[in-house]
């Protein structure tokens, strides 16, 4: 028996939602919704109430108004501890958990927090320390998967002969080219403004290395492409590439995509690996150029553009996603905190976006991801040892439910140069632990 019949006095889009991610998603069961209390009385096997009270002797959950309302408005939440797991939305003692996990789970999944009034970063993002994840410490932690363990665990024993799909842990390496070349490929203007820059700064390190690459004496720093490719082959990786392709701006720097050079890389790059496209920082005032960028990625690769990762992970709720889905994007990289690692909506696995002012689950895909290059090194400024623990112990939080553990690098970061310098040993050791 792999089936599941759920009850509650009213479905709603969001319950809805919820109960397809724990028990379709998250637990790989065959689900059926009921509103209907004759129908679910007189229905044999497996059965789920949520609701304020228990009905007969089915699994009871008792249900908190979050999934009941519309709207959003603030919410009186107290974390507390359950077997050394972080929880919240308390419940009674008749229920069959001390705490509503499909409420708690649409609370962190949906982002709930990110809609409610906040103050914002210098980048004009939502802060990781504003979370409640990271407030009451179980930002390195996938709760979210965690509790539809638990649901698994009172199923089973309720329901020995109830089969649930296996999951199996994946390991999902992204790398974000936002600088192809530090040196090559700029163009006059560009040339003499860095060494321009370097000899203000007393930077003679950076003169002496831009001119013996100009000259072919050395490999571009940032040309980490066949490293990338040895570790790709090493370690039978799968990797995603998202490339910046806007117009060039203060935060957006890359290559022109009228560059040849820069077309080739990207062609080449997709002959072994997947490609998505890199929305630029200056697309999130001006939408229109979303289009653009998707449409000169697909010109040079001749085929659709489906996945994304914001540049400087940009993400404004519901703008941003509606943004994207209206651009024919099916699937999201970007979630994920700039200035700490973690679980940003609480899960490891992929789930589909739910917009919260229309109250609506749309297509859209969202790929979390856990661990990003710049957040180990820069934000969080862990040494490279810190950084292997801490990544590790993210990797063993992914593996105890199963997940995709993401992680976040960039081309630049692999170049072990400058700032860089010791960090492909981090990756490497990254990498090797999560494909074990």
């Amino acid at each position: 028996m792999n089936s599941i019949l759920v009850y509650t006095n009213k479905l709603t889009n969001r319950s809805r939602y919820m109960f397809r991610l724990y028990f379709r998603e998250l637990l790989g069961l065959e689900l059926k919704m009921t509103d209907n209390l004759e129908h679910f009385l007189a229905a044999d096997g497996a059965k789920v109430s949520y609701a304020q009270q228990s009905l007969t002797d089915e699994l009871f959950f008792y249900a908190r108004h979050l999934l009941f309302e519309t709207g959003i408005c603030e919410q009186n939440i107290s974390v507390f501890d359950w077997e050394g797991n972080a929880v919240f939305f308390a419940t009674g003692k008749t229920s069959t958990l001390p705490f509503d996990p499909f409420a708690a789970g649409f609370y962190l999944v949906s982002r709930y927090e990110e809609y409610l009034p906040h103050i914002r970063d210098s980048n004009d993002r939502f802060d990781a320390h504003h979370s409640l994840a990271y407030q009451h410490k179980f930002l390195d932690k996938p709760v979210v998967n965690q509790w539809a363990e638990m649901i698994r665990k009172k199923l089973s024993e309720k329901y020995p002969e109830l089969k649930f799909a296996q999951k199996k842990y994946r390991f999902e390496p992204t790398i974000d080219i936002d600088n192809a070349y530090a040196y090559r490929q700029k163009g006059f203007m560009r040339t003499v403004g860095g060494y321009a820059k370097a000899f203000l700064n007393f930077d003679f390190e950076d003169v002496r290395m831009r001119t013996r690459v100009l000259a072919g004496l050395r490999k571009d720093p940032y040309d980490t492409y066949d490293y990338q490719l040895e570790l790709q082959k090493k370690y039978s990786l799968k990797p995603i590439y998202f490339f910046l392709v806007g117009d060039y701006g203060v935060n957006d720097k890359n290559l022109s995509i009228q560059n040849r050079r820069f077309r080739e890389l990207i062609r080449e790059i997709c002959d072994y690996a997947d490609v998505g496209v890199h929305p630029s920082f200056g697309s999130n005032t001006e939408p229109a150029r979303l289009q653009v960028e998707i449409s000169r990625l697909r010109n040079i690769l001749h085929r659709d553009i489906t996945k994304s990762r914001q540049h400087f992970l940009m993400l404004k709720f519901p703008n941003t996603y509606r943004n994207l889905l209206d651009r024919d994007i099916t699937d999201d990289y970007s979630m994920g905190f700039a200035n700490e690692i973690g679980f940003r909506a609480g899960i490891c696995t992929p789930f589909n976006f739910y917009d919260l002012d229309l109250e609506s689950e749309t297509s859209l895909r969202v790929h979390p991801f856990a661990a990003m290059d710049g957040t180990l090194h820069s934000y969080m400024g862990l040494s490279q040892e810190e950084a292997i623990e801490k990544v590790k112990n993210l990797i063993d939080e992914t593996k105890k439910v199963n997940g995709v553990f993401t992680t976040l690098w960039h081309n630049e970061s692999l170049s072990d140069e400058k700032q860089w310098q010791g960090w492909r040993k981090v990756y490497e050791e990254i990498v090797e632990e999560a494909t074990k």
